[in-house]
């Protein structure tokens, strides 16, 4: 076969196969291969500084300054900031004039349906979860987790929802749209696949202990089974941001006595 003149012929599997492997390297080092690795750094460093791992505690939305505003300032920024891994793997996914917004299904063509399975899954994910969490806590395999330590402000629970966005949108796009696009194309084998994705999502839980790492990793096993068969990103987006909306927003609203039967604070 022949390239018709001034056209680049195509590059083999081979050397594809090395362009897309580097290419995922990377976009996980940017991203939450990196938040894995500190994870790993964590549990290690709990695990042998000598206190118990339900002695010891992970705070989430902790406030970074005492001044109100700059406060604002600094968890806007880190909002934004950790999105462009996002944006780097829309632009890498829409290579030759490709929506990767559509390619993935992260787009609104179908907002009734994706809110509908998104708050299923989240119904089937959130609650098995607070059980694991929980018994995690009773055999002190997991730290006690704040989900959210910010300072009170007219601006808390907006940011808190955003975070909750972020994250969705970081770990959804990347951990399973982006990545299982990305193996398909180098033809690894559909459980490896599913088994990449959901150890990826349960290795960057690993500082909060043992009980969130299992979980995460079973969530990441129907989420990627979820965007096999329907390949849609976005009723796992949406799922995403409820369990954390919840998690974020509803950890103030749950009474004291409670925190403290299921291990919460």
């Amino acid at each position: 076969m022949t390239t018709a003149p001034g056209t680049a012929p195509a590059p083999s599997f081979p050397a594809l196969r090395r362009r897309l492997t580097t290419e995922v390297w990377i976009v996980l080092g940017l991203s939450l291969g990196r938040s894995g690795v500190y994870a790993l750094v964590n549990i290690a460093a709990r695990l042998t500084e000598g206190t118990p791992l339900a002695e010891q505690s992970a705070t989430l939305n902790a406030s970074r300054s005492p001044r109100p505003y700059l406060d604002l300032t600094y968890q806007l920024l880190s909002i934004g900031f950790a999105l462009v891994p996002v944006a780097l793997a829309l632009y890498l996914l829409s290579s030759h004039g490709r929506s990767a917004v559509r390619r993935i299904g992260l787009d609104g063509t179908r907002p009734a349906r994706d809110l509908g399975v998104g708050v299923g899954l989240a119904a089937l994910i959130g609650i098995p979860g607070l059980a694991l969490y929980a018994a995690g806590r009773a055999l002190g395999v997991t730290v006690e987790v704040q989900a959210s330590a910010l300072n009170a402000a007219w601006w808390t629970v907006p940011v808190l929802v955003l975070a909750a966005l972020q994250n969705a949108l970081l770990e959804e796009v990347v951990a399973v749209g982006y990545l299982t696009e990305r193996l398909r194309e180098l033809r690894w084998r559909t459980p490896a696949i599913i088994a990449a994705s959901a150890l990826l999502r349960g290795s960057y839980h690993l500082y909060q202990g043992f009980g969130p790492f299992v979980g995460n990793v079973v969530m990441g096993v129907v989420f990627a089974e979820y965007y096999r068969r329907r390949r849609r990103v976005m009723p796992l987006v949406v799922a995403h941001t409820v369990l954390d909306v919840v998690a974020f927003v509803g950890y103030a609203l749950v009474p004291a006595e409670w925190r403290d039967a299921l291990g919460l604070s």
